[in-house]
C-alpha cells in the first residue's frame, strides 16, 4: 500500500511543482534547471560512490564489517536514481541522500525496522574445506600466508551410462585414474 502511495503521490507533488516554479521563472529555465540537477547530481554519485567502493573494499580487506559501506552504498545508488529521475521533489530527495549525516540518520531508522536472520563470515580459522590457519579472505590477500589457494583441474570424460568415474584420492588433488 505504501508503495501504491508513493507511485501516486510522488507524480502529483512533480506536477505541482513543474506549474508552480515553471509559472515563476518560465518553461526555458525550469527546464535549464532540471537538466543541471541531474547533470550535478551524476558528478557528485560517482564521487561519492567511488568514495563508498573504495570504503567497502578497505573493510573486506580488513576483514572488517561491510555492512556500513554497503549501506551508504545502497542509499547512494537510490539517490542517483532519484537525481536522474525528472522533478524537483526527487532532486530534492537525492541530494539530501548525497548528504552522510543524512544517510547515516536514514540507515539509523531503517536498521530498527531490519531483522537479521543469519549471517555467517569465514575468518581466519580453518572453515570447511580450508586447511588449519587458513581462510576464505586473507587480511592481506592473496600473497597473506593465511590466504587459503586452492587449486584444481578437470577433465571430461564420456562414461557410459551406469559407469560412474572413479573419485579422486581425498586431499591429494589428483583426477581419478583412467579404468583400465
Amino acid at each position: 500500500m505504501l508503495i501504491f502511495l508513493a507511485l501516486v503521490a510522488v507524480p502529483i507533488i512533480e506536477i505541482a511543482l513543474f506549474i508552480e516554479v515553471g509559472g515563476w521563472i518560465g518553461l526555458w529555465p525550469t527546464i535549464a534547471i532540471v537538466i543541471a540537477t541531474a547533470v550535478a547530481g551524476t558528478a557528485l554519485l560517482r564521487a561519492q560512490g567511488m568514495a563508498a567502493l573504495g570504503e567497502l573494499q578497505r573493510r573486506l580487506d580488513r576483514g572488517g564489517d561491510p555492512s556500513g559501506p554497503l549501506a551508504h552504498g545502497a542509499l547512494i545508488l537510490v539517490a542517483g536514481i532519484m537525481l536522474l529521475t525528472p522533478g524537483f521533489f526527487t532532486d530534492t530527495v537525492g541530494f539530501l541522500l548525497l548528504i552522510p549525516p543524512v544517510r547515516a540518520l536514514v540507515i539509523r531508522h531503517l536498521a530498527k525496522r531490519v531483522v537479521v536472520i543469519g549471517a555467517r563470515r569465514m575468518g581466519r580459522g580453518a572453515g570447511p574445506g580450508m586447511g588449519a590457519g587458513g581462510g576464505q579472505w586473507g587480511p592481506g590477500g592473496p600473497e597473506d600466508p593465511g590466504h587459503a589457494t586452492v587449486e584444481t583441474g578437470y577433465r571430461e570424460v564420456d562414461e557410459p551410462a551406469g559407469r560412474p568415474a572413479e573419485p579422486a584420492e581425498p586431499g591429494t588433488g589428483q583426477l581419478p585414474r583412467e579404468r583400465d
